[in-house]
């Protein structure tokens, strides 16, 4: 990591989160890619592709249960961790960060669900 750069780089391949376990933080990407994949019915299945500036594990800040997916780097990735104590110091320095989130959540569950509808074709 260079000087005044913030966050931990992950080597590709390399699983951020992983599915099934307990988190209490959530990342945001500063730099490279990384996939969301869940596992069903022991198959991978990709839910999607995330770059820079893009979060995610922002389920285990509003509630205390396992991962719903696993995330992996796609390359080198630097990634910002997030707790809650930070994430509520950021909401209130600026509230329309918490509009932008739950914007964000929504157009994830929308696109989930095109995704699934298309699955059951």
């Amino acid at each position: 990591m260079g000087t005044g750069e913030l966050g931990r780089v992950y080597q590709e391949g390399e699983v951020i989160i992983r599915q099934g376990k307990t988190g209490d933080c959530m990342y945001e990407i500063q730099d490279g890619k990384v996939e969301v994949i869940q596992e069903i019915s022991g198959k991978e299945v990709r839910l999607a592709v995330l770059g820079k500036g893009d979060f995610f594990g922002e389920m285990a800040i509003f509630e205390h249960d396992v991962r719903s997916a696993t995330v992996r780097a796609l390359g080198e990735v630097r990634a910002l961790t997030i707790d809650k104590r930070t994430f509520l110091r950021r909401i209130t320095e600026d509230p329309s960060l918490a509009f932008r989130i739950v914007e964000r959540m929504s157009h994830r569950i929308r696109e989930m669900n095109r995704e699934l509808a298309r699955l059951k074709t």
